[in-house]
């Protein structure tokens, strides 16, 4: 099953123009410049190495476009697909200068972006049936928040804060200068608009109680409980509100922590520390 994700390419445009920046430096690719192959034109394949869930198509089209207007890139899948070795994702045709130019940032972009969403269909795959929701961190690379999330949604996962903006979430610092779990949450629910949600991270079923017997909450995040812990807090939610579970959560561990009956998974290694798919560009003479 192919998951629909979307990202216009306004959110693709600064990322792929300062990638190109970095990589082209202030003279352009001097080997493609002093061997002559400016001009000639080629097309080439983009053709995955190891089975996966493709991300990243528009941004490695990008790679070219923003160099040659009318380079020519056709996807021969779409974002969230399923693909195996052998498979041809895209097909280049521009100019010589333009494929070597851009070569190196489309496959970083694309390869990265596919292990993204790789990773996150794995985990969706492990859970499937709890209807239990992946969800990504903030824990991002500087500068590419959007795009790797974006990637988790075309793996089959959910976001959670794109940004500090989006909602509430008061953490375990937050709970020690204010004071505990009561002054918070009522400042909080005091102060907040009425469409914005809140959520609080509690690491113990004490704290939980606590925060029940106040109110407030739209979500408890659950950081770092067992799974016995786990049942024992959905329990006590009741349906009130949502569930989190966060906090090394791993491929051996998930589907145990989804059966526990909480809404949601969040895993920060989704984006921080992924492998990349092996994609490779492969210029056809």
């Amino acid at each position: 099953m192919t998951m629909t994700a979307f990202l216009p390419d306004l959110m693709w445009q600064p990322l792929i123009e300062q990638a190109l920046r970095e990589d082209l430096g202030s003279a352009g690719d001097m080997t493609s410049q002093v061997l002559g192959l400016e001009r000639q034109t080629l097309t080439a394949i983009f053709k995955a190495r190891h089975s996966g869930v493709v991300a990243g198509l528009a941004g490695a089209r990008l790679a070219f476009t923003m160099l040659q207007q009318d380079a020519r890139f056709e996807e021969h899948v779409t974002d969230g697909t399923r693909i195996q070795p052998g498979d041809v994702l895209a097909t280049i045709t521009a100019t010589a200068s333009t494929v070597l130019a851009g070569e190196r940032t489309a496959l970083n972009m694309l390869s990265h972006l596919s292990g993204v969403a790789t990773a996150t269909r794995n985990i969706v795959d492990l859970v499937a049936g709890t209807g239990v929701r992946v969800c990504c961190t903030r824990k991002t690379t500087p500068g590419l928040r959007s795009v790797e999330k974006y990637a988790v949604k075309a793996g089959g996962g959910s976001g959670h804060r794109q940004r500090l903006d989006d909602a509430v979430l008061i953490k375990d610092n937050h709970l020690a200068m204010c004071g505990g779990v009561r002054p918070a949450l009522q400042a909080a629910r005091a102060r907040v608009g009425h469409l914005i949600k809140i959520e609080l991270e509690v690491d113990t079923l004490d704290q939980l109680k606590e925060a029940l017997s106040v109110g407030g909450a739209d979500v408890y995040l659950l950081d770092n409980m067992s799974t016995d812990q786990l049942r024992e807090a959905v329990a006590l939610v009741g349906g009130r509100a949502m569930t989190e579970a966060s906090g090394g959560i791993t491929p051996e561990t998930a589907r145990s922590i989804a059966e526990t009956g909480v809404d949601a998974i969040s895993m920060g290694w989704l984006t921080h520390t992924v492998k990349s798919l092996d994609i490779g560009l492969d210029i056809e003479v």
